[in-house]
């Protein structure tokens, strides 16, 4: 056997993902996320009856 890689193996070359995102959901999802943050801070205490 050849000693090239060291005894390393190299599982990534054969894992293909299940689940695949575009570029474009990620950023709209991160979008979604900032809105409900800012919702929240602004009248969550509100809502919620903290405040």
């Amino acid at each position: 056997m050849p000693s090239g890689m060291g005894g390393l193996v190299r599982y990534f070359d054969e894992y293909k993902s299940k689940i695949k995102f575009k570029p474009g959901h990620i950023i709209v999802l991160c979008v979604v996320v900032i809105v409900i943050m800012l919702f929240l801070y602004s009248y969550g205490s509100k809502l919620l009856g903290l405040g």
